[in-house]
C-alpha cells in the first residue's frame, strides 16, 4: 500500500497524478468493500458453529452491540457467488435477420436475454456490483477467461461453451427432434414443454464452469428456450443465499424449471429439479 501511493505521489505531471489517485482509491475501496462482505460472512459463521454474540465481541475487542452492527455492515456474503469487481454479462447474439453475411450483418439479442440483464443488474446492484453487458457475435467466439463473468448463451450460439458443457458429466444439452437436457446420473430428460404441448414452461441449465486458462471459473446459465434462461435467473433472484451457502464459489450443476406468463413473458414461478451437482470433490 505504502509503494503504491510512494508511487503515485511521484508522478511529475498534475493531471495524472490526480486522476492515478483516483484509480487507486477506486481500487483501495472495492478492497475495503469486499473486507466487509468477508468480515460478515466470518461472524455469520461463528454464530452459526454456536458462539454468541457476547463471545464474539470478546476475541474482537469490541462490544457486544458492535458486534450486531457488524453482523449487517457490508454487502451480503452472497455476493461473491458473482464476483467482487465489475460483472460482465455475455449474451449470446443472433445473426440480425434478413442480412446476408457479405452484409456484415450486426448480432442481435433476442428480448428475454435483455430482460435477463436487467434482472441481473438490479440483483447485483443491490449487493454493490456494477454490471454491465456484452454481445456474443454470431460466430460464438467468446473470451473465458475472466474474472467476475456470466455468460448466457445456449451452446448451439457457441462452440466454445458447447466444448466447456462436454466436461459436465452430470447434465447436458442433447438434441433429436428438438433440444433437451438430460440428467445423466438419473437418465432423466428434461423436455420443454413450449416442445411438448405449447404450455409456458422451460428448463434451464445454472453452473460455474471452468474457465479454458484452467484459472478460474464463470458462471453459466442457459435455457432449452430463450426463456428457460429466464427461469434460472428468477431462480438467482429468490435462492441466491441458499445457493452459495451450498456451493459456494465451487464448480457446480442443477437444472431449474419455470413457468411463465405467455403474453408478457414475465417468469411466474422457477424451482430446482436435479441434485447440485458438484464438480469437484
Amino acid at each position: 500500500m505504502h509503494d503504491d501511493m510512494k508511487r503515485v505521489a511521484d508522478i511529475a505531471v498534475p493531471v495524472e497524478r490526480a486522476k492515478a489517485a483516483i484509480d487507486l482509491m477506486a481500487t483501495y475501496q472495492g478492497w475495503v468493500l469486499e473486507l466487509s462482505r468477508i468480515r460478515r460472512e466470518a461472524i455469520e459463521e461463528a454464530q452459526s458453529a454456536g458462539m454468541t454474540q457476547s463471545e464474539i465481541a470478546s476475541h474482537l475487542g469490541v462490544s457486544r452491540g458492535r458486534v450486531g452492527q457488524l453482523a449487517s455492515a457490508g454487502p451480503p456474503p452472497e455476493r461473491v457467488f458473482f464476483g467482487t469487481d465489475l460483472v460482465t454479462v455475455s449474451l449470446g447474439g443472433k445473426t440480425e435477420a434478413g442480412k446476408e453475411p457479405e452484409q456484415n450483418p450486426s448480432a442481435v439479442v433476442v428480448r428475454e436475454d435483455l430482460d435477463n440483464f436487467e434482472h441481473l443488474r438490479k440483483l447485483l446492484g443491490g449487493m454493490k456490483l456494477e454490471s454491465q453487458y456484452e454481445v456474443i457475435p454470431p460466430t460464438g467466439i467468446v473470451n473465458l477467461n475472466r474474472e467476475n463473468h456470466v455468460v448466457i448463451c445456449g451452446p448451439r450460439l457457441s462452440p466454445i461453451v458447447a466444448q466447456v458443457l462436454e466436461g459436465d458429466h452430470n447434465l447436458r444439452f442433447e438434441k433429436d427432434q428438438a433440444w433437451h437436457l438430460v440428467d445423466q446420473k438419473t437418465g432423466e430428460t428434461y423436455r420443454s414443454p413450449m416442445d411438448e404441448d405449447g404450455s409456458a414452461g422451460d428448463f434451464g441449465y445454472l453452473g460455474r464452469l471452468p474457465r479454458l486458462d484452467g484459472r478460474g471459473t464463470f458462471l453459466y446459465i442457459a435455457g432449452i428456450h430463450a426463456i428457460g434462461a429466464n427461469g434460472v435467473v428468477h431462480y438467482l433472484e429468490h435462492h441466491l443465499a441458499e445457493l452459495y451457502r451450498e456451493v459456494r464459489t465451487r464448480r457446480f450443476s442443477t437444472l431449474i424449471s419455470c413457468r411463465y406468463d405467455p403474453e408478457t413473458l414475465e417468469v411466474l414461478e422457477s424451482r430446482r429439479v436435479t441434485p447440485l451437482y458438484r464438480h469437484e470433490s
